[in-house]
């Protein structure tokens, strides 16, 4: 009788928890869209934020920027750079930006686990 010894292979080791991830589908919209505003990969990218206002408290900022600011958490997915201040990313670490296209609504979606509450369309929180 002979035994075969089963190694099990390795595991992918998880994402750093805290950070910032995006779909594939919203990476797919975000480089539609840098390509569309002349935005270089290589120097610029997307800017994530928040800002006091909206009718949670907080807003969501989203824009393109030709590079990072001098303290800003730099996130890397494939060709795309995300770009995140450090008081916005008191607020969004965790968070994933997906990007929804449904008959009724079109448009990228902050699935936030800091947010206590959020509003209606989904771009505040609180």
């Amino acid at each position: 009788m002979t035994t075969a010894k089963i190694e099990n292979p390795p595991v992918a080791s998880p994402k750093p928890s805290g950070g910032i991830d995006i779909t594939e589908k919203a990476l797919a919209r975000v480089r539609a869209a840098m390509a569309k505003e002349n935005i270089s990969p290589a120097e610029g990218g997307l800017r994530l934020g928040v800002q006091g206002g909206g009718c949670s408290g907080l807003s969501y900022v989203i824009r393109f920027e030709d590079g990072p600011a001098e303290r800003d958490r730099i996130f890397q997915f494939s060709d795309v750079r995300v770009f995140v201040d450090p008081k916005s990313f008191i607020y969004l670490h965790g968070m994933v930006l997906d990007y929804e296209e449904t008959l009724i609504r079109q448009g990228f979606v902050f699935n936030n686990p800091n947010a206590q509450k959020s509003c209606g369309c989904g771009s505040s929180f609180s």
